[in-house]
């Protein structure tokens, strides 16, 4: 009896070792894989078609790029553009001498050109309204040639240059102060 008493105590002991074994290890998880347990693995033909997918929106997202570097690139031109146009060279009361500003406004104007080859230019020589008309058309041409030979010494193509003097004909402040007089003293381009 004492036989069989030790028997079933070790059988009790056996069975709530393995109990305690169970339920203390870990956890079977399903693989993170496979999310779809009992499915079969993708075909090829879903692989396909899904690796396809892929390399279509990684080509749009390329082309969205290059547009979004193109669109950028031809903001920066049309500014550069609109810096060359409406930059003008000042002069001083009754003079076509350059100034260094003016020299300084010139080099940029040289740069822009030559990073612009197909790009030709006119320009104008203007004036106050002090003065004759024929001595302001002859002021007006000097100050147009003081650019245009600057730009030349700068090494811009003397044939993708023109002048033309206005005189006083086109102010860009009409009125009769030293500060409409400043601006309208100048040599300003336009593209022929």
């Amino acid at each position: 009896m004492k036989k069989q008493l030790l028997m079933n105590v070790m059988m009790a002991v056996m069975v709530v070792g393995l109990l305690t074994m169970v339920a203390c290890s870990k956890p079977q998880v399903a693989d993170p894989g496979n999310v779809y347990q009992g499915q079969s693995e993708e075909t090829d033909a879903e692989r396909a078609a899904r690796l396809e997918a892929e390399r279509a929106a990684r080509l749009e997202a390329d082309r969205i790029k290059a547009q979004q570097l193109d669109d950028q690139r031809q903001a920066q031109i049309a500014e550069a553009e609109s810096r060359f146009l409406n930059q003008n060279i000042l002069f001083d009361y009754d003079s076509a001498e350059l100034s260094d500003q003016a020299k300084d406004l010139l080099r940029e104007k040289a740069a822009w050109l030559q990073a612009n080859p197909s790009e030709t230019v006119m320009i104008e020589g203007h004036c106050d309204e002090r003065g004759t008309t024929v001595y302001n058309l002859a002021l007006g041409e000097r100050r147009a040639n003081a650019a245009q030979n600057y730009l030349v010494d700068l090494g811009v193509s003397a044939h993708r240059l023109g002048t033309v003097s206005y005189g006083e004909e086109k102010p860009l402040d009409p009125a009769s102060t030293e500060a409409a007089y400043r601006i309208n003293r100048r040599a300003q381009f336009i593209f022929r």
